[in-house]
């Protein structure tokens, strides 16, 4: 059902909070206008001035939308760059973004969560139990070389 809103101010200052409240993309706020029973050309002027305003800013969201996955979901590069791609974010602000993640906290959290995850698993069956755990890794998002790198430093894994 569409929103029943008095007028374009009014919808640019609800666009306003819901882009201060969290970073957004493109995406996430052309999804919000859509709910607006709007022209293309009240649209475009809504997404003008986020863009003049500094409220929408592509290259912002996407270094902190990396930052956030890795400190707090423990994703690696890969999940994050898939993230970001179904987000329609470009190619370059993605490798901005990838660049924001430091690669010896990178590598550290990658060692963690091995050491982690190798305890919480019960398979006696050694491939077995290092297939779970390279699964696991390789599901957050961690590069492939990178985690059979690890797997096999750790003892008993």
């Amino acid at each position: 059902m569409k929103k029943q809103v008095i007028s374009v101010e009014e919808i640019k200052r609800k666009l306003e909070s819901f882009c201060v409240y969290q970073d957004r993309c493109h995406k996430e706020v052309e999804k919000k206008l859509s709910e607006y029973n709007l022209i293309p050309e009240a649209k475009d002027n809504i997404l003008l001035h986020l863009l003049q305003e500094n409220f929408l800013n592509e290259e912002r969201f996407s270094k902190s939308f990396a930052r956030g996955k890795f400190r707090i979901k423990k994703w690696g590069k890969q999940r994050i760059t898939r993230e970001l791609q179904m987000r329609d974010i470009s190619v370059y602000n993605i490798k901005i973004a990838l660049n924001e993640i430091d690669e010896k906290e990178y590598i550290t959290t990658l060692y963690s969560l091995v050491e982690k995850k190798n305890k919480l698993v019960s398979e006696e069956n050694l491939f077995k139990r290092r297939k779970k755990v390279a699964d696991y890794l390789l599901y957050r998002g961690f590069e492939s070389n990178l985690v059979y790198e690890a797997i096999n430093t750790i003892q008993n894994c």
